[in-house]
């Protein structure tokens, strides 16, 4: 498994933003959104054995994983990682670009302590015709789907995105970093979406850096 960084920090977005939470974050991306801000994980890394990177986790004074990229599903290792975690009685969150099937972990248990966290790239990420939206289907409570919002073309796409594809996950709207906060959270509250607001609270800490 190729890893770029593992870090401690706080949860910053979505339904467990400021939960404490061990980063894992993997090499390698097959998208190329505009907004990207982990761009430094496209190359490089370090090959870890499964082991070893639980070793890594171990060492972190919490039971939560967010296992992140890049794109982790791409891993061939993803898959053991993640059973293995959730056996040993961790709470993980797989940070997921929404453009890779999820046939092999929406039946991993305990499946109560899985979060799969979707990205549904809208418009101005590029990258909307990676997007596989059949896929939200299949999610649970437990799950979330994240919409990056940069403009007016997104928000009407993220909303559309949401009328036509129901599930039972949570609806997440995020804004993109730097642009007009204020602006798109009124926005959601006078269009009355069923969503949570999220901004990115470790940028809001310490600034647009990796590993934080």
């Amino acid at each position: 498994m190729q890893i770029t960084e593992i870090f401690y920090s706080l949860q910053g977005e979505g339904i467990h933003a400021g939960l404490p939470t061990v980063f894992v974050r993997t090499t390698g991306c097959p998208l190329r959104c505009t907004w990207c801000d982990s761009a430094y994980s496209f190359h490089g890394g370090e090959s870890l054995s499964v082991d070893e990177v639980i070793e890594n986790v171990e060492e972190h004074p919490t039971r939560r994983v967010c296992f992140t990229g890049g794109e982790p599903l791409v891993q061939k290792d993803a898959v053991d990682l993640v059973q293995r975690l959730l056996r040993e009685e961790y709470e993980v969150v797989i940070e997921t670009s929404g453009s890779v099937r999820l046939d092999e972990y929406v039946g991993l248990q305990p499946r109560e302590s899985l979060c799969l966290s979707v990205d549904v790239k809208c418009p101005g990420s590029g990258e909307e015709e990676k997007n596989r939206l059949e896929e939200l289907s299949r999610l649970s409570g437990h799950d979330q789907v994240k919409f990056v919002i940069g403009s007016d073309e997104d928000y009407a796409f993220a909303r559309e995105v949401m009328r036509e594809h129901p599930t039972p996950a949570s609806w997440v709207i995020q804004p993109v970093w730097g642009t007009d906060e204020t602006r798109l959270a009124e926005k959601v509250l006078q269009d009355g979406l069923d969503a949570r607001f999220s901004l990115q609270v470790h940028k809001h800490l310490w600034g647009d850096k990796p590993g934080v």
